[in-house]
């Protein structure tokens, strides 16, 4: 074959195109295959970044026509969402073009098409065949739905219709209480749509730490957003003008029906492995669909990272997962934290957690003692008039390291980055509570609630 290569990526999402770029500049001869016509996967294209973008926008809005008045301004505004749709698309497309760049600047090739394994160290793409050493299977995941929903992304849509509405709904219900439904429900409600969300368990935001469940809940009840938790859907019809849906008690029984203008089926996402060929080399896929890996590695000279592994589903840990890989084949230690990936919900406010929760340790048995404190007390929070949240870190009761931080706050997702930093460098809470932290901040916060670890807050 004439084209060979060192490293063929399938797929060009975050885990991809990182793992790509890096790959060009450890030197070794890579390309990289997307079959959609922009690189950037669900993440850049319609995930992560417009998603961003919409709340970004509806933030500001909602921010001028509620909040302006309290600090002494008035403004009239008014919602054009062809155009809001239209400055998230441009952002997009910048940043689609600045990956096609970055792959020139490293000496990455970009095949156009769909990638398939048809043997060991052979990848055919739109019927050309290209050789390679190393395969990288980075091919992410799709929407996760229900067999008895049907998507049409207009009045049943997913997270990809939710982008693209053409205006403001009067009514959405989301089916999911998780990230994306809450963010983008966040979107719409913010505009002026009722927002009902329906989620099968008892709390939304599954996984966190239950005091954050807990307390976001609360603060976007406030907001006006309504919650059926413990209830099971059990039939959408959007066959007629609006959509219909059933449901039932999560336990059982205690049926209820809901209307809306449309549907948004937000539970989860799936790793897309069909039809990549990963029989040719020997790779079954677990029950869920994931590709068994033992550092990074699914089969002799085959890679796997990303949202077709197990673990959280997040952009961030593709990325990390991506440059290990790279590194890996090229000779050197490629390694990822998996105890300090943080999860960041771009609500308002944000919602930020990394490491271990209460609940989690305490099942493990690991002695802990807990430091928190709120926005309510913070002064930057005042002066913003941005209050709701809190700071929260949980230290080893013995040793004093740093095991979770979990934040409730604007800027959230900015702020848990010192507790990150902190838990690699196995930090204690006096560290982080002897630091000085520049006055007012909103990461005063942070400091406060590692003080009252050891029960020395100072503020409140």
């Amino acid at each position: 074959m004439a084209d060979t290569y060192d490293v063929i990526i399938i797929g060009g999402g975050p885990g991809g195109y990182n793992c790509a770029i890096r790959c060009g500049q450890l030197g070794l001869k890579v390309a990289c295959i997307e079959t959609h016509t922009k690189l950037g996967g669900t993440c850049l294209n319609v995930g992560c970044i417009p998603s961003k973008a919409l709340l970004h926008a509806t933030e500001l809005y909602e921010t001028a026509e509620k909040d302006f008045e309290a600090m002494g301004m008035s403004a009239t505004v008014k919602v054009d969402v062809p155009a809001m749709i239209a400055s998230k698309d441009k952002v997009v497309e910048g940043l689609t073009a600045g990956i096609e760049y970055l792959f020139k600047k490293n000496k990455v090739d970009h095949i156009r098409g769909f990638g398939k394994i048809v043997g060991k160290g052979k990848v055919e793409v739109e019927g050309k065949t290209y050789g390679t050493k190393n395969i990288v299977i980075a091919t992410g995941s799709e929407v996760a739905s229900l067999p008895f929903i049907k998507i049409d992304e207009k009045k049943v849509v997913s997270s990809t219709g939710a982008l693209e509405l053409k205006s403001v709904p009067k009514s959405m219900v989301v089916i999911g209480g998780g990230v994306i439904g809450l963010e983008l429900g966040s979107v719409w409600r913010r505009l002026g749509a009722e927002v009902t969300v329906i989620e099968y368990l008892d709390q939304i935001f599954p996984g966190m730490d239950t005091e954050i469940r807990k307390t976001s809940a609360r603060i976007f009840k406030k907001q006006g957003m309504k919650f059926e938790l413990g209830r099971k859907v059990t039939a959408v019809d959007g066959s007629g003008k609006t959509v219909k849906i059933e449901s039932e008690a999560a336990k059982g029984g205690k049926e209820k029906s809901f209307e809306a203008d449309v549907v948004l089926v937000a539970i989860g996402r799936k790793p897309f492995t069909d039809n990549v060929g990963l029989d040719t080399v020997g790779i079954k896929t677990t029950d869920r669909g994931f590709i068994p890996v033992d550092n990074f590695k699914a089969a002799e000279g085959v890679y796997a990272v990303g949202d077709v592994i197990e673990g959280p589903m997040l952009a961030h840990l593709a990325e990390e997962e991506g440059v290990a890989v790279a590194e890996i084949i090229a000779g050197q230690s490629g390694h990822v934290s998996y105890g300090i990936i943080p999860g960041v919900v771009y609500t308002f406010p944000e919602v930020a957690s990394v490491g271990k929760t209460e609940d989690e340790l305490k099942d493990a048995g690991i002695p802990y003692k807990v430091g928190k404190f709120p926005l309510t007390a913070n002064s930057r929070a005042r002066c913003n008039h941005e209050t709701d949240g809190l700071a929260k870190i949980l230290a080893h009761a013995e040793t004093d390291e740093i095991l979770g931080g979990h934040i409730i706050a604007p800027g959230a997702g900015d702020m848990i980055h010192e507790i990150c930093l902190a838990m690699e460098f196995k930090a204690s809470s006096e560290d982080v509570a002897r630091t000085c932290h520049a006055h007012p901040t909103l990461s005063e916060a942070v400091r406060q609630a590692a003080m009252d670890v050891e029960g020395w807050a100072m503020q409140f």
